[in-house]
């Protein structure tokens, strides 16, 4: 689970105007349109699909039309196309459970569960290629754990030096001549090499691979989500999730048709099934769902069935199909699924899951949200992470009076408002009390409501002046 995120110099974020984001199992972003809140979820993206690309010496995948993330070049991505600058970013995480490391020839041993990772990123301009200037992870947040990374040597894009402190100091195998390291791996991660120069740094692999335990976790749903189909061909394998678009939604029900959830220790569990036909009712979007096989032949064949107040059920299988029921169902469904499909720990990162939803529908996603970050599996915990992109007031209505009831402790939410300021990202961080007020309500936060109403009673004062005035004469 993310606990703090810095993003410096990407795309509308400028270098001097970010700062730390706490995060919580529950992050929510609001902002106007084109603020630049959209480019958290994508930054985030862009370092998973680094994380999974092949091409080891590739410092980052900025994607193409297949990736959640397409930022095109390294000067499309840099702030003002600025590729005179860095990228600079920052962020810490929980481990599951306490690992431990331990340093070879000292014997020395570190206890963590968490890891802060922070990296500079550049391009050089006569290469014309991205290069790592410098990364280093942090074990935990004590003052003595240990601190190790890598840094390029002046003027080279190949020659990198071993970076520690805190009482950790790599020791090479003989003496003599101490060759430099190969570049990074990626952006994060040590060159097999590390292990030959070094005879204390076979711990590294590990750090390399919390790293990629870190991004395999994160999941992403796009806003613009596929249309709902009248039949489902699907490809008889279990998704890693409901794709971008939602495009894997019906595969991925299928295949968590074993699966039971609860929310509060000791009470009934409830199917996959029913948590998403609970979830639908509560938003009054639909009162029962079901993905039926077309034929006993033809088993790769689906429907998705919907009933509504306004269906006629046949036998026990709903009338009606998902693309004639309305488009809030088909565009939420996929929200609903990833959340109880993803694996326990898992981040999911969502921009605009209420799209094509009724205000009240939209407060009651919220209620399925903290359902979400709450639920358990098989007796477990999920330790489900949501970072979300929204434009509802209704759903942060929603979590403040949640709040307030005792019914998400503050702590599990933490709330953003982000607006355009002098061409660059500004972001505000919503102080929330225990009684879910916001402190430091921004200016116009969701339109000028109360403007709109005072110029509405004086446009009305103004006609019937007007009026008056004409019947006098």
């Amino acid at each position: 689970m993310l606990k703090k995120l810095r993003i410096q110099n990407f795309k509308c974020w400028w270098e001097e105007d970010t700062v730390d984001m706490q995060m919580a199992p529950l992050t929510v972003f609001f902002g106007t349109n084109s603020s630049g809140k959209s480019s958290i979820g994508q930054f985030l993206m862009m370092l998973k699909q680094t994380t999974e690309s092949a091409d080891r010496k590739a410092v980052l995948n900025l994607g193409d039309r297949a990736s959640a993330a397409q930022l095109g070049s390294y000067e499309d991505m840099i702030y003002a196309h600025d590729s005179s600058r860095d990228l600079k970013f920052a962020y810490e995480w929980d481990c599951k459970g306490t690992l431990e490391i331990q340093d070879s020839p000292s014997k020395k041993r570190y206890p963590y569960n968490a890891m802060h990772f922070s990296a500079e990123i550049g391009m050089n301009e006569k290469a014309k290629r991205m290069f790592v200037k410098n990364f280093s992870y942090q074990l935990g947040n004590e003052p003595d754990m240990l601190k190790v990374g890598m840094s390029a040597e002046r003027g080279s894009l190949s020659n990198y030096n071993l970076d520690a402190d805190k009482g950790y100091t790599p020791t090479r195998p003989t003496r003599g001549r101490g060759w430099p390291l190969d570049a990074p791996v990626h952006f994060y991660a040590f060159p097999d090499v590390t292990f030959a120069r070094y005879r204390n740094a076979d711990f590294v692999a590990d750090l390399n691979l919390q790293h990629q335990k870190l991004f395999a976790s994160m999941s992403y749903l796009g806003p613009l989500r596929k249309h709902a189909e009248r039949i489902y061909i699907l490809p008889g394998s279990e998704p890693e999730s409901v794709g971008y678009s939602g495009e894997h939604t019906i595969p991925a029900m299928l295949a968590a048709q074993g699966k039971h959830f609860n929310f509060i220790h000791g009470k009934r569990k409830k199917s996959f099934s029913e948590i998403i036909v609970a979830a639908l009712k509560e938003m009054k979007l639909a009162d029962d769902l079901k993905v039926k096989p077309l034929s006993t032949d033809q088993q790769q064949a689906y429907e998705v069935k919907v009933a509504t107040k306004y269906s006629k059920t046949r036998g026990s299988t709903p009338g009606d199909s998902l693309p004639d029921v309305g488009i809030g169902v088909a565009q939420v469904l996929p929200v609903l699924v990833q959340c109880f499909y993803a694996p326990p720990g898992s981040i999911i990162i969502m921009e605009q899951p209420e799209i094509h939803l009724h205000p009240s529908a939209q407060s009651a996603l919220a209620d399925v949200m903290i359902d979400v970050i709450r639920s358990r599996e098989n007796g477990v915990d999920r330790n489900i992470q949501l970072i979300i992109e929204t434009h509802s007031e209704h759903f942060l209505r929603r979590l403040q009076l949640r709040i307030a009831e005792k019914e998400i402790e503050r702590e599990k939410v933490e709330a953003y408002f982000v607006e355009p300021k002098d061409g660059r990202a500004h972001l505000e961080h919503l102080s929330i009390d225990v009684f879910g007020d916001i402190g430091n309500w921004p200016k116009n936060f969701f339109g000028d409501e109360f403007g709109d109403i005072a110029k509405k009673v004086e446009a009305k004062r103004q006609r019937l002046r007007t009026q008056a005035q004409a019947n006098r004469r």
